[in-house]
């Protein structure tokens, strides 16, 4: 071995999977008191700030794609250029940090456009201050429908669906426009949404030809309300996080291996969700989904898995259908449409809490692990890892994580140092793996899960 500081030797009883924590083990999900910056943060989201964003999306009638794009008081381009002004506001106060654009494109002729149409996104990008490179993007969509989803004059209140994303992301966006995240963090009122993901299509495929390395990206479509309106009573601290298993992004290769090793549980949106789940603030409940999204539904982030970035979807816990995608009517003395008296300012402003301290951790945390291998050349009851060293200027080490494979999450972790290889007398054919990273302050990177090397 010599005076390498590259691999390391780990022995753990073979047992220790399933027996209690022994000497130099932790529980792999323990959970660290927020900092006081993200105490800060959670502090400043304002809920009555939030109900003025819902309330101003909600007056300019309908924001349909199709509708009119240059009244200046009705319709998408109404909507487009309130945003973009309020973001270019909230920008003012970064000191260049922040930089906000309108992303814009025509749509061809396709299901639900009928003919070419110009599609805008509006992104406001906050600048990371040690890797810029590393970036977290979390999106709302702007535009909205009734009961025909080709209907562009109606009146489409669109409140819930999804004028609370983007109060989400745009309150964001004020509280962290102050802030100097490590990592580079993309607040996006996405527009399209309803007529086939056309937006964010567009923006996903963008990061992807330029190779950004988008590390999670999470889509807040239907966060307005804790409490369906219907007789139920779920839990007005509950959100629902989707996240899909094996990889839309899938090779055939991939899943070859996959049915072999296993993984259906462990792709990078699944480890988002083990992310979530650590860090949610205290008051809130993240519903960890195992789903890439509801039945015969979709949401923004399956534009981000298609290109192979992890990505997951916040959803309140259980909708209303006569508030979404509907005529705005009163049947049989039911009030139907997506309306704002229909929203609790107070649960979208928690579920912006629980997006802030998950954007603000993995912003301040080291990247997750990349090139994470098991070594499978030899026949062995020992397990052999390796991974690439990341650069980042305060990286103090990793630890490796491991779980029965019957449990859903981690159980126990083991601190290895600032290496990129361990070996642990513990059988890869009995528990799953994992690698993340930790920084000198304790901040902990999503885990990342082996792939099997030759």
């Amino acid at each position: 071995m010599g005076k390498s500081t590259r691999r390391t030797f780990l022995t753990v009883s073979a047992a220790a999977a399933a027996a209690p924590l022994v000497a130099g083990e932790a529980a792999a999900a323990a959970k660290s008191a927020p900092s006081r910056e993200l105490q800060a943060i959670l502090r400043e989201i304002d809920p009555k700030r939030v109900e003025a964003i819902v309330r101003k999306l909600v007056s300019f009638g309908t924001r349909h794609t199709l509708s009119s794009q240059d009244d200046p008081v009705r319709g998408i381009g109404a909507a487009r250029d309130w945003i973009h002004a309020e973001l270019q506001r909230y920008a003012a106060r970064s000191a260049g940090r922040m930089t906000v654009e309108l992303q814009s494109f025509v749509q061809p002729v396709s299901p639900r456009i009928p003919a070419p149409t110009t599609i805008t996104n509006v992104i406001a990008t906050l600048t990371g201050s040690v890797t810029p490179d590393r970036v977290y993007v979390v999106t709302g969509h702007y535009d909205s429908r009734v009961t025909d989803v080709m209907d562009a004059v109606k009146d489409a209140p669109g409140a819930d669906d999804d004028a609370s994303g983007v109060a989400v992301i745009m309150e964001l966006a004020r509280v962290f426009t102050v802030r100097r995240p490590e990592s580079t963090i993309v607040f996006a009122a996405v527009a399209g949404e309803e007529q086939g993901l056309y937006g964010s299509d567009h923006m996903a495929q963008a990061y992807r030809d330029r190779n950004a390395d988008v590390q999670a990206m999470f889509s807040n479509d239907i966060v307005g309300t804790g409490d369906a309106h219907d007789g139920t009573r779920p839990s007005n601290r509950t959100v629902r996080l989707f996240v899909e298993g094996v990889p839309t992004s899938e090779t055939a290769a991939e899943a070859n291996t996959r049915k072999s090793v296993g993984g259906e549980n462990d792709g990078p949106s699944r480890q988002l969700g083990r992310f979530v789940k650590d860090v949610e603030p205290d008051g809130t409940d993240v519903r960890v989904i195992w789903r890439r999204d509801r039945y015969l539904r979709g949401s923004d982030h399956i534009s981000f898995l298609l290109r192979g970035y992890p990505a997951a979807r916040f959803t309140e816990p259980r909708e209303n259908f006569a508030h979404e995608h509907q005529d705005v009517r009163v049947e049989n003395g039911i009030q139907y449409g997506d309306l704002p008296e229909f929203c609790d300012f107070a649960y979208i402003a928690r579920v912006a809490r629980v997006n802030a301290a998950t954007l603000w951790s993995l912003s301040q945390a080291p990247g997750t692990p990349r090139g994470v291998v098991i070594d499978t050349t030899q026949l062995t009851n020992e397990t052999t890892l390796r991974w690439q060293l990341g650069t980042e200027p305060d990286l103090a080490g990793y630890e490796v994580v491991w779980r029965e494979t019957t449990a859903p999450d981690w159980q126990h972790s083991r601190a290895v140092g600032k290496v990129n290889t361990v070996t642990i007398d513990l059988s890869k054919d009995n528990v799953f793996f994992g690698v993340r990273a930790v920084d000198a302050q304790g901040n902990r990177s999503p885990a990342a899960a082996p792939k099997p090397s030759s």
